[in-house]
């Protein structure tokens, strides 16, 4: 599966800003792989904002579509006002392993249940439509071994098929190829099998 994530290194955030009636909505959104690395994300931002009105979150620590390590809170607002409409504009997104935290700094002016949701759905759409992003693949381990001479043509081939060798082994009479493949595709070797005249042997499952 293939989908965007937020191009920000872990433990890293991007912050924006919007002002509604007084009240101050500071958006921090960062990188989510798991939901610990949101939870490192909102005591940060706790520690930074210890006397914010509210601290609402967000977040789907995995691919668009995930049902199980997602989560939202109101954090004190009117229920539903604050973390579902953040969650929901997350989703609308289409972007995966991110989360959000809104801060806010109440101005003096109450908004409405109405309000709150608008407001709230602004601050994060406004935030991710500055956040960087890049193309994240799902990939599953692949492992090869090609002996000395095939090394060079076996890492050229792999480069075409958007796989990385993420390790190589040179024990004994060959090289033992540790591969991350697209897990969209099949992996049919049998392209770079007849490139090397068949000195190739597949270690790992076949599945």
């Amino acid at each position: 599966m293939r989908y965007e994530i937020p191009d920000l290194a872990p433990g890293e955030h991007l912050e924006h800003e919007i002002e509604i009636e007084k009240s101050r909505f500071i958006t921090w959104t960062a990188f989510v792989p798991d939901p610990a690395s949101f939870e490192a994300l909102l005591t940060r931002a706790r520690e930074v904002h210890p006397n914010a009105s509210h601290h609402c979150t967000a977040y789907i620590a995995g691919a668009p579509g995930e049902q199980n390590a997602i989560g939202f809170s109101d954090d004190g607002e009117p229920g539903g006002a604050a973390g579902r409409p953040m969650y929901q504009a997350l989703e609308g997104s289409g972007m995966g392993q991110v989360g959000c935290v809104v801060i806010r700094y109440f101005g003096g002016t109450k908004l409405g249940t109405g309000g709150l949701v608008r407001a709230y759905t602004q601050a994060v759409v406004k935030a991710l439509e500055r956040l960087p992003r890049r193309a994240f693949i799902e990939r599953r381990p692949l492992t090869v071994r090609v002996d000395f001479a095939g090394e060079a043509i076996a890492r050229e081939w792999f480069a075409t098929q958007d796989a990385r060798v993420e390790g190589a082994d040179y024990a004994g009479d060959g090289v033992t190829l540790d591969v991350a493949w697209p897990r969209e595709r099949d992996a049919d070797l049998s392209e770079l099998t007849s490139r090397l005249k068949g000195r190739l042997t597949r270690l790992d499952a076949s599945t």
